[in-house]
């Protein structure tokens, strides 16, 4: 349990931190957005791309980790759509509720990576964005694309949502680049790495920035079970399928790990964008992310 603290403590402090920049006025609110964007469109792609194109997949359980994590993202959506049905949920309640439970904030989990398994761990991490950030954007534009006000048309309507995420296009570049390309220039690695140095930090002081005093949705019970569903279940199924696949160590770390960080705040952005219920997304992201510093540790606890 104590070696959980230090890295869980940090990333605590710097969304707590974030959140009382915004709160206090030091950093007035109209400053964020463009922080926000700069994070989500410039520095978090670049070390998404560098780490996926400098990683070295060599003995890697690339296939086990990889289809463990898509098996958890298409269980969540079968799960939200179970929900909707049941309890009768409105398309853009549906929505977000897809979001809250495929979309993860990836800022968090890289911040953790390191510090909990080792910077050996890391290509391991890569493996989990290439096979969670793309399906996690197909599934939410997708439902999006059908159920929000702003109604996407047509194949190419949704191609073009999808070309335009650039976490989507950093990490199929990345891929693309590790399996086709030489190595890196050293220039660009570091002018890269540079850019990574100030992405996770800025990363977390967004996420807390983010975090909304929101009124509280109409239905408390589907916030309450997709908090449920993201924060407990879905760590709890990808550690019962690594297990099964013998998947042990640093590998099912980065598993249970990578399901068990809060949904991402850019979820917002894109329900707002999309036509999505925004209100209840806000609330989604809040309180996943509230408590997900108590849950993280106790889904931790299943590996180390």
């Amino acid at each position: 349990m104590l070696q959980l603290v230090t890295p869980l403590a940090s990333v605590a402090l710097l969304i707590l931190l974030g959140w009382a920049l915004r709160r206090s006025g030091f950093l007035p609110a109209e400053s964020w957005p463009p922080i926000e964007r700069l994070v989500y469109f410039v520095l978090f792609p670049a070390l998404l791309f560098l780490e996926l194109a400098r990683a070295d997949f060599t003995g890697l359980p690339v296939l086990e980790l990889g289809g463990v994590l898509i098996a958890a993202q298409l269980s969540m959506a079968a799960a939200a759509s179970a929900v909707r049905r049941r309890w009768h949920v409105p398309g853009q309640s549906y929505s977000s509720a897809v979001q809250g439970v495929v979309r993860w904030n990836s800022y968090v989990f890289f911040a953790l990576v390191p510090g909990l398994f080792g910077a050996a761990a890391v290509p391991l991490g890569a493996v989990a964005v290439a096979a969670m950030v793309p399906l996690a954007n197909l599934l939410s534009v997708a439902a999006l694309a059908r159920y929000g006000r702003a109604r996407v048309h047509g194949l190419g309507g949704f191609l073009r949502a999808m070309a335009s995420n650039p976490l989507v296009v950093a990490t199929l570049a990345g891929v693309a680049w590790n399996q086709l390309a030489p190595p890196l220039p050293e220039i660009a690695a570091v002018s890269l790495e540079t850019l990574g140095k100030a992405t996770l930090s800025l990363g977390l002081l967004t996420v807390g920035a983010g975090l909304r005093t929101v009124a509280m949705p109409g239905s408390l019970r589907l916030l309450a079970a997709v908090s449920a569903l993201k924060l407990l279940v879905k760590p709890l199924l990808a550690f019962a399928l690594g297990s099964l696949l013998g998947l042990g160590g640093a590998a099912l770390g980065v598993i249970v790990l990578a399901t068990a960080v809060p949904t991402a705040t850019s979820a917002y952005i894109l329900a707002r964008i999309l036509g999505g219920d925004a209100e209840l997304m806000a609330a989604i992201i809040t309180i996943t992310t509230l408590l997900a510093l108590l849950t993280m540790p106790l889904m931790l606890l299943l590996v180390t």
